[in-house]
């Protein structure tokens, strides 16, 4: 396999500077002066945090402005096989992942400013983000925060067009926090006073106080999941309503009630950073939206072959229990509607509470196998991961491998066609997309 041009730069990056997060804006602001503040010089920005939710709030945003025929930049995190999936730049007919040339160029033009000084390779990605964002032109800028919101390397965004803040929860303890209204606070600091602020439906009433409470205080423009704007299913229908009205609605693509929730966000922060988006364009978007890795059907490939036939094969990179609890339910859904055995395949990294996540499954799911996540330096031992799914109350086993685990299942089950779960990682959701041979596109 050929290596990009832009991954060779990436390689010499982490080389040269510390892995993981060192939360500070003082080394991004200097890189960004010195290469002219292009973070000042994009189109409107909607900016989105949240412990959860944050990729599809981005989806939906996506989808909803390309079907108004905006033209739009889009910047998430992780990614799942490839760097380039971390930058969307706007085209005619729907945005387009970088091209090889492109990044690599302004990987190293970055570099250089940088001029070796010490800094994090996510620092320096982000300066990438901001400085392709500003050299083509786009209607609007989608940009997702890594990790937390304060102190994150995207929060340099002086008047962002709206801040979104997702679903909080507990994760990422070690740098956020060990309370909610901690995180919640984390999150929260993306909000800019004066600037719209929405924020998403939110399972913690703690969380969601200390999210309203900084809004008010800074004097912004506020909108509500559950006060200000809704959304709910009616006859197989998705409905959303604000203060403007109501609008009949496909079901969004992604499949699990809590996309109807992460939808109607989407649709609000569209509205709030004052894109016009019709009934028809909110149609088309929910229809086409997508989102991989998260809930994603595997219906052919190198992996999906070596399931039990008529297999059901989902995909999902949630790694944290609040995933787990929106999966679990996603899953449920579909057991009330078809039901099948759900059998989970699990790869998890440590620095995530592994027994929180497995205790959503219990009661839903069969049995789990339990894989190494070899594409983490932080992955959990199949044996280990094994003991806290059972510690959670369900079965488990350690396997060598996705591949494995298909395989075992495949010639060990004598019941109906399984339902099956790959996730509990995104290194394992990107691996398993890799092996599959359908990364993201």
């Amino acid at each position: 396999m050929t290596t990009l041009a832009a991954d060779r730069e990436i390689e010499a990056l982490m080389a040269l500077h510390p892995k993981g997060f060192d939360l500070s804006l003082d080394r991004i602001t200097r890189l960004l002066e010195r290469l002219g503040n292009p973070q000042d010089r994009l189109p409107p920005v909607i900016h989105v945090a949240g412990t959860n939710g944050k990729g599809s709030c981005a989806a939906f945003s996506r989808a909803l402005l390309e079907a108004a025929d905006y033209r739009v930049h889009v910047h998430t995190s992780p990614h799942l096989v490839n760097w380039h999936e971390r930058y969307r730049l706007a085209a005619d007919g729907g945005g387009r992942l970088v091209d090889d040339k492109v990044f690599a160029d302004a990987i190293a033009r970055v570099a250089r400013a940088n001029e070796g000084e010490t800094i994090t390779v996510f620092e320096i990605l982000t300066a990438v983000t901001f400085l392709l964002f500003s050299e083509h032109q786009a209607d609007a800028a989608i940009i997702e925060v890594g990790l937390g919101g304060r102190f994150d390397a995207t929060n340099v965004i002086k008047e962002p067009a709206v801040s979104v803040i997702m679903p909080v929860s507990l994760d990422h303890e070690a740098y956020l926090g060990d309370r909610v209204e901690l995180i919640a606070a984390e999150k929260a600091g993306i909000i800019k006073r004066g600037c719209p602020v929405v924020i998403g439906a939110q399972e913690s009433e703690t969380a969601l106080q200390v999210l309203i409470e900084t809004a008010e205080r800074l004097e912004c423009p506020t909108f509500v999941y559950g006060q200000d704007f809704l959304a709910f299913e009616e006859n197989g229908r998705m409905v959303y309503q604000d203060e403007d009205g109501l609008m009949d609605l496909p079901p969004p693509r992604l499949p699990g009630r809590h996309q109807f929730a992460n939808a109607a966000a989407a649709i609000a922060a569209v509205k709030a950073a004052g894109f016009e988006i019709s009934h028809r364009a909110a149609e088309k978007a929910m229809i086409n939206v997508a989102w991989p890795g998260r809930m994603q059907k595997l219906v052919q490939g190198r992996l999906a072959e070596l399931a039990p036939k008529g297999a059901d094969i989902w995909l999902d990179g949630g790694h944290n229990p609040g995933a787990g609890v929106v999966v679990a339910e996603a899953l449920a859904e579909q057991e009330e509607k078809n039901p099948r055995p759900l059998f989970l395949i699990s790869g998890m990294i440590n620095t995530k509470d592994q027994s929180g996540y497995f205790r959503a499954f219990k009661g839903l799911a069969r049995h789990v196998y339990t894989v190494p996540v070899s594409a983490s330096d932080a992955g959990v031992p199949n044996d280990e991961l094994a003991v806290r799914a059972t510690e959670a109350g369900l079965t488990a086993e350690p396997v060598s491998s996705v591949a494995n685990a298909l395989m075992l299942l495949r010639d060990t089950w004598d019941g109906p066609p399984p339902r099956i779960l790959i996730g509990g990682s995104l290194y394992l959701a990107g691996a398993v997309l890799a092996e599959n041979g359908t990364p993201p596109t």
